[in-house]
């Protein structure tokens, strides 16, 4: 069943899919998006969701004790073990539909897990592999915020270099983060039996068609979501949509698949624009636009983005012909 905007905007006219309004994310957030692009899609294709969070901004924001705004099955986690609680519960429901024992041995369910840079990149990446590698059916999805902001915007394995974090602050003596961003989405392709894919709250009905993907595919999935911080990107409340537009035209925040190996650049750019237009947009990069070395570093970032967008290229063609195992 093919979905479009009208078919879920129709369908959910009256009600909140998965989470519901009233949480306390801040205004503008990216983060609620991403679970309800998903989250629709799942009901809207007649399964029902059961979601595993690992601890975050989310996760925080969205259960304060003694209310939530989750209105499906939903089991909080500590950072480093969503993927494997999750994979727990798809073995449990493997285990009882073989038993005989579920009431209904007809409903369709989607385990999903969510995370954010230290549930995925970095504390929970242990977790995630092994969840991965064993095979299981379930939906990994990084809203990737690009630090610890839940604590107060620390530096993590998905900071790019030059934004301004507590932890490595960008002033007169230090330039803040000099490492690349971490590439979680090929670390995930290279488990192999995987269906792996970078999606956008921009690019709505590239989310859903991904989202459908995964609950299709025979093993596990992982989605990595764009998804802006408005308090720590210094971005107004009403930009985290053009944010990720941005961020997908430059090239910075590429749109693709790997299915098995085989890739598929989902969105393809005729001309990128320059990635200083997607630094000078936000707020974190303001110290780095003031020091004297500015240039070099935006130029090191440009020259990745544009060497990964042709390594995307070349490698979709290098797949195209290959069956998919």
């Amino acid at each position: 069943m093919a979905l479009n905007i009208m078919q879920l905007a129709t369908m959910f006219a009256d009600k909140h899919p998965g989470i519901t309004s009233g949480h306390r994310l801040c205004p503008g957030c990216a983060a609620p998006n991403v679970a309800k692009f998903a989250l629709m899609t799942a009901e809207a294709l007649g399964y029902t969701p059961i979601v595993g969070f690992a601890t975050g901004c989310m996760e925080v924001s969205t259960t304060i004790y003694p209310y939530t705004a989750w209105n499906i099955p939903y089991i909080h986690n500590a950072f480093e073990n969503a993927a494997a609680t999750v994979s727990g519960v798809e073995t449990a429901y493997r285990a009882l539909l073989k038993k005989g024992r579920l009431v209904d041995p007809n409903k369709k369910y989607a385990f999903f897990a969510f995370g954010g840079d230290g549930g995925t990149y970095d504390i929970g990446l242990q977790s995630l592999s092994g969840a991965v590698e064993r095979g299981h059916k379930f939906i990994y999805i990084v809203y990737d915020n690009e630090g610890y902001m839940n604590t107060g915007n620390q530096r993590s394995g998905a900071t790019p270099p030059g934004s301004q974090t507590t932890t490595q602050p960008v002033g007169k003596k230090l330039s803040g983060k000099i490492q690349l961003k971490k590439n979680i989405v090929e670390i995930m392709a290279a488990h192999e039996n995987v269906y792996v894919a970078t999606v956008s709250t921009s690019e709505p009905m590239d989310f859903f068609k991904k989202i459908e993907k995964a609950l299709n595919f025979d093993g596990p999935s992982f989605i990595a979501a764009m998804s802006p911080c408005v308090r720590f990107w210094r971005v107004n409340d009403d930009k985290a949509v053009e944010i990720s537009k941005l961020a997908v035209e430059t090239g910075y925040w590429p749109l693709y698949e790997v299915e098995r190996g085989v890739y598929r650049v989902t969105k393809k750019v005729k001309e990128l624009k320059p990635v200083r237009e997607f630094i000078e947009k936000q707020g974190r990069f303001r110290p780095l636009l003031k020091r004297p070395d500015a240039d070099e570093i935006i130029n090191e970032l440009q020259e990745y983005v544009t060497s990964r967008w042709e390594r995307l290229l070349a490698l979709e063609e290098a797949t195209k012909d290959k069956p998919i195992r």
